[in-house]
C-alpha cells in the first residue's frame, strides 16, 4: 500500500496557494483573475474537490456584513470588543468592508443563501451589536460550486501533495518543498509569492473520546501552515489565545447555538435556567459556559424543548442536512428528541484557529505576512472570528495583492543545500527497521497538551509541558518508524502538531496575566493587566529552533470603542446591563 519511491520533480510558478479549503480556491481564483498571465498553483494534500472544513458543505454565514443589518463600523467594533481589545482593526475593517462583495460572488457561483418574502437576505441576530448569520439551504453544494470556478479559470491543480517545508531566499519567499502523499516523491516549487491557507491547528487537544480524528475542528487540518509559517521565519500572533468551543457532549461537533438561538433556542444549565445573555463564542463566554459546567448547576444544555414542534423542525432542517449530517444520526442513538430534551453539551479541546479566536500567522490588511512575499489566511491567519466568509474574503484580498505584486518580482535563489536538508528530514523515519509509528507520537503530543496545557492555565504544568514535548521531540527526531507513504504524511503532521504544541506552551508562560476568559486563564495571574499586556504576542523562531517571543503594539483602532463598551464580554451573566447598552446602538 502506497510504497515509497525514490523521485525529485522541479517546477516554476509565479503564485503558489497551498491549501484546498475555502481560503485557497478564493485565493487562486482572484489571483488569476487580477493576473490573467500569472501561472497560479494550488496545492492540496488531498483532493480539492472534497477537502477542507467546508468539504461536507457549511449551514450558514456567522459574520455577513450585508447593508441594512449591520456597518463594516459595528462589525469593527463588536470583533473589538469580543477579543478583549487586542485586535489590529484595519485587517477586520477591510473584511467588513468587501465581505458583501464576495457574499454576492458566491451566490453568482450558485451557493444560495436564505432570502426573506422580499427576496433579501434573510439575516438573523446573534451578535451583540450587528445583525450578522446568513442561513444556507443548500449549504451542502458549495465545495462543488467552488471546484466548478477553479476548473473555468484553469487553475493549475496539484492533489496529493503535502508542502513540508517553505524556502526562502534573497529575504523573501522562494517556493516550497513539497512530498506526494500516495508515492512519497518529492515536489520542489520555485515562486514568486506564497499564500498559505491550510487552515485550523484542529488536531492540538485529544478529544475526550480519545478519538485522534474526532475532534472539533476538521481533523484533517494539523497545523501544518503554523509550522510552515515558523519555520519559514514569519511572525504568529497570540497563540496563547486558545480556540475553545461548545459542543455536543460525546460528539465532535457544536451543538450549534448560534444557529438555534435566533429561533428562540439558548443555552441553560440542568435547571434549564439560562444563564448567558448571548450565545456568540468569546473566551468569555467560554469561561461562563465553564463555570456553570463544573458548579453545581451543570451539565450545560442547549434549550430547544420550549419551542413550537414546528420551529424545531426548521432548525432540524439546517443542523442535519449541512456540515455535519451526522448530528442527527447521533442524537437519534441517544434517544434525545429536541422536543423532549434538552441536548447535552460540554467543551471542546483546545486548538489555534482565528476563525473562531485570535490566534494566527500575523498578517496585515493585505494579508501579508512578516517574510516578504508570504501571505496568509483563512483560519491560520490573524484576523479574529474569519469563520468561513472570513476565509474566503481574506483569501480574494491575498490573491489580488499578490497577483499585482508578482508584476514586478523574479524567482529569488534557493539554496539547494536546503533542499537536501529537508529530504533527509522527511525520509529519516523510512529508513529505519524498527521503531514507534507516527499515530503513537501523535497520541502521547496530544495528550500532553490535555494534561499540562488545557485552561485553567497553571505555570508549573506548562513548564512540565516543555519537558514532556522535548522528549517526544527526541522520540519523533530518531525513533519514529515509517512503512508507506501514508504513515509518512501522518509522520509529518505529528511533527507539525508538535510545533504548535511548543508554541502554545511558550506563549502561554509569556503573557503573565489572564486575559479572553478561558482561553488564557493563567491561575496565578488573576485578571488583565493592561497597563503591560495590552499588546499582541508575536512568536517566531529562534536561532536554537525553539520559540521566542516579543510584544507587538496594537495598531491605533480605526473604530472608536468607548470606555462603557470595553468589558461588555466581561458581564455576560443574564441580569448584567451591559450587553444591552452595547447592543442598543
Amino acid at each position: 500500500m502506497d510504497e515509497i519511491r525514490d523521485g525529485m520533480n522541479r517546477i516554476d510558478c509565479d503564485i503558489l496557494v497551498i491549501g484546498g479549503g475555502t481560503a485557497g480556491p478564493m485565493a487562486a481564483l482572484k489571483a488569476k483573475a487580477r493576473n490573467p498571465g500569472a501561472n497560479v498553483v494550488l496545492l492540496e494534500k488531498a483532493n480539492v474537490k472534497r477537502s477542507g472544513a467546508i468539504s461536507m458543505g457549511m449551514d450558514g454565514l456567522n459574520n455577513a456584513v450585508i447593508p441594512g443589518h449591520a456597518t463594516p463600523e459595528q462589525y469593527v467594533k463588536e470583533i473589538t470588543i469580543a477579543n478583549d481589545g487586542i485586535v489590529d482593526q484595519a485587517p477586520v475593517y477591510r473584511y467588513a468592508q468587501n465581505c458583501y462583495d464576495i457574499i454576492q460572488e458566491l451566490d453568482r457561483f450558485g451557493i444560495r443563501f436564505q432570502k426573506d418574502k422580499n427576496g433579501e437576505y434573510d439575516v438573523k441576530k446573534v451578535h451583540h451589536i450587528g445583525t450578522y448569520v446568513l442561513p444556507m439551504p443548500n449549504g451542502e453544494t458549495v465545495k462543488k460550486a467552488l471546484y466548478r470556478q477553479l476548473r473555468k479559470a484553469r487553475i493549475n491543480i496539484s492533489n496529493r501533495y503535502m508542502a513540508t517545508r517553505l524556502l526562502t531566499g534573497e529575504g523573501r519567499i522562494a517556493g516550497a518543498i513539497c512530498v506526494n502523499t500516495r508515492s512519497a516523491e518529492f515536489l520542489v516549487i520555485r515562486a514568486k509569492a506564497v499564500i498559505l491557507c491550510l487552515g485550523a491547528a484542529g488536531r492540538l487537544g485529544l478529544p475526550a473520546s480519545g478519538y485522534l480524528y474526532g475532534t472539533y475542528e476538521n481533523a484533517t487540518n494539523s497545523g501544518d501552515g503554523y509550522a510552515l509559517a515558523y519555520h519559514a521565519g514569519a511572525g504568529l500572533a497570540n497563540l496563547e489565545c486558545y480556540q475553545i468551543n461548545p459542543l455536543i457532549k460525546d460528539y465532535n461537533g457544536p451543538a450549534c447555538a448560534y444557529v438555534a438561538g435566533p429561533f428562540g433556542a439558548y443555552t441553560a444549565n440542568a435547571k434549564g435556567e439560562r444563564f448567558i445573555e448571548c450565545d456568540y463564542w468569546s473566551g468569555q463566554m467560554m469561561q461562563e459556559f465553564y463555570d456553570e459546567l463544573v458548579s453545581g448547576n451543570g451539565p450545560v444544555y442547549l434549550k430547544l424543548n420550549h419551542l413550537a414542534p414546528e420551529t424545531i423542525g426548521e432548525i432540524e432542517d439546517i443542523l442535519h442536512k449541512v456540515e455535519r449530517p451526522t448530528r442527527g444520526t447521533f442524537q437519534a442513538g441517544r434517544g434525545t428528541d429536541y422536543r423532549q430534551k434538552m441536548i447535552e453539551m460540554h467543551i471542546s479541546e483546545i486548538g489555534f484557529c482565528s476563525g473562531h479566536s485570535a490566534s494566527g500567522v500575523f498578517v496585515d490588511e493585505d494579508a501579508r505576512t512578516t517574510v516578504t512575499g508570504l501571505y496568509a489566511a483563512g483560519d491560520m491567519a490573524s484576523v479574529p472570528h474569519n469563520y468561513m466568509l472570513g476565509a474566503f474574503t481574506n483569501g480574494a484580498v491575498a490573491g489580488e495583492h499578490a497577483g499585482d505584486w508578482i508584476r514586478d518580482v523574479d524567482h529569488a535563489a534557493i539554496d539547494e543545500g536546503a533542499i537536501e536538508a529537508e529530504r533527509r528530514r522527511v525520509l529519516a523515519p523510512t529508513l529505519r527497521e524498527d521503531g514507534i509509528p507516527p499515530n503513537q507520537i501523535e497520541y502521547k503530543t496530544r495528550r500532553m497538551v490535555n494534561d499540562y496545557l488545557q485552561p485553567p492555565k497553571v505555570t508549573s504544568k506548562m513548564e512540565l509541558a516543555q519537558e514532556r514535548f522535548a522528549e517526544i521531540r527526541e522520540d519523533l527526531s530518531s525513533g519514529m518508524l515509517v512503512r508507506n507513504s501514508h504513515e509518512l504524511l501522518r509522520s509529518l503532521e505529528a511533527s507539525s502538531i508538535l510545533d504548535c504544541a511548543d508554541m502554545a506552551a511558550a506563549a502561554s508562560l509569556f503573557r503573565t496575566e489572564s486575559r479572553w476568559g478561558l482561553y488564557h486563564n493563567r491561575v496565578e495571574f488573576e485578571g488583565r493587566d493592561n497597563e503591560n499586556w495590552f499588546c499582541h504576542t508575536l512568536l517566531t523562531r529562534g536561532r536554537d529552533g525553539m520559540p521566542t517571543l516579543r510584544k507587538q503594539p496594537v495598531a491605533p483602532y480605526v473604530v472608536e470603542i468607548d470606555d462603557t463598551e470595553k468589558d461588555a464580554y466581561y458581564r455576560q451573566r443574564v441580569g448584567s446591563n451591559a450587553l444591552k447598552t452595547v447592543a442598543a446602538e
